[in-house]
C-alpha cells in the first residue's frame, strides 16, 4: 500500500480520559492490537486527578502513533472536540478510556465504509455489566444502509442505533462541518452522544450498519453511567429533547419522534418518587409538571402526536400520583425495571 494511500486512509481514534488510571491501559492495549495498523490514538485528558497522565506517557513512548492532549476539566464533549480538532485522519472514531475494542472493529468498519460509499459506518455492541455478564446489541449479522433521511430517523427511533459515538467511525467531512457549523453546548453531561450524533448523521449522505458487536462498553459501578442519580441525569435529557425538537422543527416525521419522546421525558420528571429525594428533586418535578401542564393542549390538539403520548400527557397533568404508581406496577410485572439488575 503506498505512502498517498496510507495517509488518505488513516484513522484518528480520539479517546476522552478522565480518571481511568486503572482502565486505559486495557483500551490502549485494544486500540495498539488492531489488525488495522493505520491509526492516530489521540488520548484527551480531561484534567484527571490520579495518574491518568502517566499511563499515557508510558504508552506514548511505547507507540509513535499515540498522541496526548492535556486540559482542564470540561467534560467528555469538550475532550472530544478538543480531539477532533487536533486530528489528521481522513476519518474519525472515538473510545472511551475504560471500554476496549475487538481487534477487527476499526478493519471491519473502515472496509464497510469504504465499500458503501458511507460517511458513517456504525455497528453494534456489547455490555459487559459488573456482574459480568454479558448483553448483545444484537449481533444479528445484518447489514442496513441508510441514506441521510433514514439515518437520522432511525438514530431518533432509536430502535438499532446506538446514540454512542464509541461504535461509530466518521468521515472526515463530517466531522469538519460538525466542527464548523454547530456551537455545542459542552455543559451537557448526560445525553450528549445522541445530540453530537443527530448533527453528525445529519450530514452524512449515507451511513451503513453491521449488526456486529466488536465494542466492549464497560459498565463500571462507580462511572458517570452508572452512580446514584444527580442533576445532569435529570435535566440534561430534557435539555437535549429541547434542542432536537427546534433542530427538526421543519421535518414532520423526525420532529413528531423527538415530540412524543419530549412528552415521554416530561413525564418522566413530573412522576418522580421524592419520598427519599434530594434537595434537586422537587424542584424539577414541579418544573417539569408546569411545563407539561402549559404543553397540554398543543399536545392534545397536535398531528405530531401519537395518542399514547396524549394519554400519557393528560393522566399525568390529571392524575401524577397514580400515573406513576401504575407505570412502577407494569415495570415489575414485564421485568423491565430488572433488566440491569446483577
Amino acid at each position: 500500500m503506498g505512502d498517498e494511500h496510507m495517509a488518505q486512509d488513516l484513522i484518528s481514534v480520539i479517546v476522552p480520559a478522565y480518571n481511568v488510571e486503572n482502565f486505559l491501559g486495557r483500551m490502549l492495549d485494544s486500540l495498539l492490537a488492531q489488525t488495522y495498523q493505520n491509526l492516530e490514538i489521540i488520548i484527551v485528558d480531561d484534567g484527571s486527578t490520579d495518574s491518568t497522565a502517566l499511563v499515557i506517557d508510558r504508552y506514548g513512548a511505547m507507540d509513535k502513533r499515540i498522541k496526548a492532549i492535556k486540559k482542564e476539566n470540561g467534560g467528555v464533549s469538550s475532550a472530544r472536540i478538543r480531539g477532533m480538532q487536533k486530528s489528521t485522519g481522513a476519518w474519525i472514531a472515538f473510545a472511551d478510556g475504560d471500554d476496549l475494542v475487538e481487534p477487527w472493529m476499526y478493519e471491519k468498519l473502515l472496509n464497510n465504509a469504504k465499500q458503501h460509499g458511507a460517511d458513517i459506518s456504525h455497528c453494534g455492541y456489547q455490555m459487559i455489566l459488573p456482574s459480568g455478564r454479558v448483553r448483545l446489541y444484537y449481533g444479528t449479522e445484518k447489514l442496513v444502509l441508510q441514506d441521510n433521511y433514514t439515518g437520522v430517523k432511525d438514530l431518533l427511533e432509536g430502535r438499532f442505533i446506538e446514540p454512542g459515538l464509541w461504535n461509530k467511525l466518521y468521515a472526515r467531512s463530517v466531522i469538519e462541518k460538525f466542527l464548523s457549523s454547530v456551537d455545542f453546548d459542552t455543559s451537557i453531561r448526560n445525553m450528549e452522544d445522541l445530540l453530537m450524533n443527530y448533527y453528525l448523521f445529519r450530514e452524512a449522505r449515507q451511513s451503513v450498519f453491521e449488526d456486529v458487536c466488536p465494542y466492549h462498553y464497560i459498565v463500571r459501578s462507580n462511572s458517570a453511567a452508572n452512580t446514584s442519580v444527580n442533576e445532569h441525569q435529570l435535566q440534561d435529557p430534557l435539555k437535549v429533547k429541547k434542542i432536537l425538537f427546534q433542530e427538526t422543527i421543519n421535518d414532520s416525521e423526525h420532529h413528531a419522534l423527538v415530540a412524543n419522546q419530549l412528552v415521554r421525558q416530561l413525564v418522566f420528571l413530573s412522576t418522580l418518587d421524592i419520598s427519599n429525594s434530594t434537595e434537586i428533586t422537587k424542584p424539577i418535578r414541579t418544573s417539569a409538571r408546569t411545563e407539561l401542564r402549559n404543553m397540554l393542549p398543543e399536545i392534545l390538539k397536535s398531528s405530531s402526536y401519537t395518542k399514547k403520548f396524549k394519554i400519557m400527557g393528560l393522566w399525568t397533568v390529571i392524575w401524577p400520583g397514580s400515573y406513576s404508581i401504575v407505570h412502577h406496577m407494569y415495570e415489575r410485572f414485564t421485568g423491565i425495571d430488572k433488566i440491569y439488575e446483577k
